[in-house]
């Protein structure tokens, strides 16, 4: 295992982390260990005892990540203590008195003394980064629990428009951030220089998940990152980045962590690995893309919130890009329809009532105004639930190229 130091902390953390939300049993935060069956215990004390086994000593949870804290308190505190760095995270809420029961709800579940990194669970909106930044709110409560030596540093995870992130950040009151950044989302890495500026630890959340269901690629992105899998290049991509420390990996089962433990031993020549896989990723995107689009189509695109019906526009042609540069159907799927659902991960809506509405004052700064209406219509009718077979997207698409987007910002 390599470590790096996170930030401020100076805490040694491992490049890879212990996710604990899918080992858990379920969501249901209210079961007691009783109704926790003893095979899934064994599965996640094994699940642990891996990590430590291959050099992963930091374990990362949540209060909302159901029975997971609980089924943790079973197995943490018959480990040396000072050999673990534990995480969870509290969300944020109005009443502070609230924010520190849950954490006494936590800490209590966990049956430890205290925690090395507590998180504030989602400032995600406005009103969250006001729940947490006011006189007496959450982060004060943080602050008097760390001062009780309940807690050792404090950060926040974030869903967030970078924007607002770079917000949270710029208050310098954080030692840590949990943020969301991949090969094929890479639009928060402003995000993370301010963070570096700030010396703060710097986590990347989901990133096999979130990072495009890396789990189970489709075969041109297989073709494409080879020698290594997706989700190797991925791990290699994110960590071939300094400024990134550690990389969450949710793991369900002890032999989750052996595909990416294979990264390690490549970290040291990353640069000369990375380069014919991101050169043949660029090459198979413009082809499939265009050029021109691929180096400007997010120019002058407005936020959700800034166009008629919340419609989020770059969002739905990243998808869009996704899934006819490299086949990613599944994913742009999933996420799109994730959409209309106020969800923070994605949100605004979809393009389904696009022909309800003129964009042509919010698309003015774009280049490709013109083009735009066109291809959301399109996103939707092939991202809305179900996607069509791959075969016939791509018969559909293969004459497109001077129409399409490209699938992601470079760093």
């Amino acid at each position: 295992m390599q470590y790096r130091r996170f930030g401020r902390t100076e805490l040694p953390l491992p490049v890879f982390s212990c996710g604990g939300m899918r080992y858990a049993y379920t969501e249901d935060k209210e079961l007691n260990i009783e109704q926790i069956p003893k095979e899934n215990q064994r599965n996640l004390e094994a699940t642990i005892h891996r990590a430590l086994e291959v050099g992963i000593n930091h374990i990362e949870t949540a209060r909302l990540y159901g029975t997971s804290e609980m089924q943790l308190g079973e197995v943490l505190p018959k480990l040396s203590r000072e050999k673990i760095i534990v995480q969870t995270k509290v969300c944020p809420t109005s009443d502070a008195d609230e924010f520190c029961r849950l954490f006494d709800k936590s800490l209590a579940l966990l049956k430890l003394d205290y925690i090395d990194l507590l998180t504030i669970h989602g400032i995600n909106y406005e009103s969250q980064f006001t729940d947490t930044m006011r006189p007496n709110g959450c982060l004060d409560v943080a602050r008097q629990l760390q001062a009780e030596g309940k807690v050792k540093f404090i950060g926040f995870s974030t869903h967030a428009p970078t924007d607002l992130i770079i917000k949270t950040i710029n208050t310098n009151q954080f030692d840590y951030v949990n943020l969301h950044w991949y090969y094929i989302n890479q639009f928060n890495w402003t995000a993370i220089e301010a963070a570096t500026r700030h010396d703060m630890g710097v986590f990347i959340i989901s990133p096999s998940d979130k990072g495009g269901m890396l789990y189970k690629p489709p075969q041109k992105l297989l073709d494409l990152c080879y020698p290594l899998s997706p989700m190797a290049f991925n791990d290699l991509f994110c960590l071939s980045h300094p400024q990134v420390h550690t990389l969450s990996l949710g793991a369900s089962k002890p032999s989750d962590f052996d595909e990416h433990l294979q990264v390690i031993e490549l970290l040291d020549n990353a640069d000369e690995i990375l380069l014919p896989i991101l050169t043949r990723l660029e090459t198979a995107a413009i082809a499939s893309l265009g050029k021109d689009w691929y180096s400007t189509w997010y120019i002058g695109l407005p936020h959700y919130s800034q166009t008629p019906g919340e419609i989020n526009i770059p969002v739905i042609l990243w998808l869009r890009n996704l899934a006819i540069a490299f086949d990613m159907w599944e994913y742009a799927t999933r996420r799109y329809n994730h959409l209309n659902n106020a969800d923070p991960w994605f949100p605004g809506k979809t393009a389904e009532r696009i022909r309800e509405f003129n964009l042509s004052n919010c698309l003015c700064h774009s280049p490709h105004a013109d083009k735009i209406p066109a291809l959301l219509e399109d996103a939707h009718s092939l991202l809305f639930q179900a996607s069509p077979s791959r075969k016939n997207l791509t018969t559909k698409h293969e004459n497109l190229s001077s129409l399409a987007p490209s699938p992601y910002f470079s760093s």
